[in-house]
């Protein structure tokens, strides 16, 4: 069997090839795919309930993921399933809880208080000096949001978006392990799974019946396409062609993204201090990430096997 080969890349070329290039359109497809899916979830809210839309979207997401990856069951130990339950377990409260503050606050600040927790990862994992002044950067991003009026935003709304980021965190970090775990997206699919076990009861307690009405049933199909099917396998293609410093970088896009889905689906208006504040977390989360780059990003594919989901900085996972 052909060994791996290295692949490196320098983060600063300003040159990409068409590979790159098509990699770029997969990251941006794939993070317009979850942001506009989080705005098909707001309106879903009014029809099944915070809850109920979480199910949905987990429910079915999980169908769609187990049916595509057909994860191997057996050959995993102990220690294998308590990671993707604990991936399961994070991907079940970000949802929750990101779901419950975009019911409060408008989408675009939501994804923006939500991204300080990758931020903070980011930002704690680096070993440059530098990182330390993007997160300064961040801080006064959120500071102009308050400006803006926390009140308007609600502080409760605002207090879940961090919580949200807290998750988010998280997610990252056994969406690391299960990766090292399990081929392709196969723990991906297990861990959904597990979230989609976990809220299933307090979704059918708060909806009740109104999960069966097809309207709904399709709503939330599509909602589980576009924050799940589609995203994960735009990112999945994506990884395979860009750098992981590069694929950091376009998804610090999130929070942009966000709002135009906000302002275009659920005409969401925002003040031109909070359109600044926005604008200020992205360039610190891009300075986080570069920060904590070295100068060349080495990708090791071997001819024949799947890249891992949790191999690079995984996708926002709405």
């Amino acid at each position: 069997m052909p060994g791996p080969r290295r692949l490196d890349v320098p983060v600063n070329s300003r040159r990409l090839d068409g590979g790159q290039l098509g990699g770029v359109g997969l990251v941006l497809g794939g993070a317009l795919s979850v942001q506009f899916g989080s705005a098909v979830a707001a309106l879903l809210f009014p029809h099944t309930g915070v809850a109920g839309a979480v199910t949905l979207r987990l429910g079915i997401g999980a169908l769609l993921m187990l049916a595509g990856c057909r994860p191997r069951l057996r050959g995993h130990g102990r220690a294998d399933w308590i990671a993707v339950l604990a991936f399961g377990l994070a991907l079940a409260g970000m949802n929750s809880i990101f779901y419950q503050a975009i019911n409060r606050i408008p989408l675009g600040p939501a994804v923006t208080l939500e991204v300080l927790g990758p931020l903070a990862l980011s930002v704690l994992t680096a070993r440059r000096r530098a990182a330390w002044w993007w997160a300064g950067l961040a801080l006064a991003g959120v500071a102009l949001l308050g400006q803006g009026g926390f009140a308007r935003l609600d502080p409760v709304g605002a207090g879940l978006a961090l919580a949200a980021g807290t998750m988010w965190a998280a997610y990252i970090v056994c969406s690391a392990r299960v990766g090292g775990r399990f081929p392709r997206a196969d723990g991906l699919a297990l861990a959904l799974a597990v979230a989609a076990l976990v809220t299933l009861p307090i979704g059918l307690v708060g909806s009740g019946s109104r999960l069966w009405h097809p309207a709904v049933l399709g709503l939330g199909t599509g909602l589980a396409l576009l924050a799940s099917v589609l995203p994960y396998t735009l990112e999945l293609l994506a990884l395979r062609r860009l750098p992981t410093a590069t694929f950091a970088v376009l998804m610090s896009l999130g929070p942009a993204i966000a709002a135009l889905a906000g302002w275009l689906v659920l005409d969401q208006q925002l003040h031109p201090l909070e359109v600044l504040a926005i604008g200020l977390v992205i360039a610190a989360s891009v300075g986080a990430v570069r920060a904590g780059s070295p100068a060349t990003a080495p990708a090791e594919v071997t001819p024949g096997d799947p890249v891992s989901e949790a191999a690079a900085p995984p996708p926002a996972p709405r």
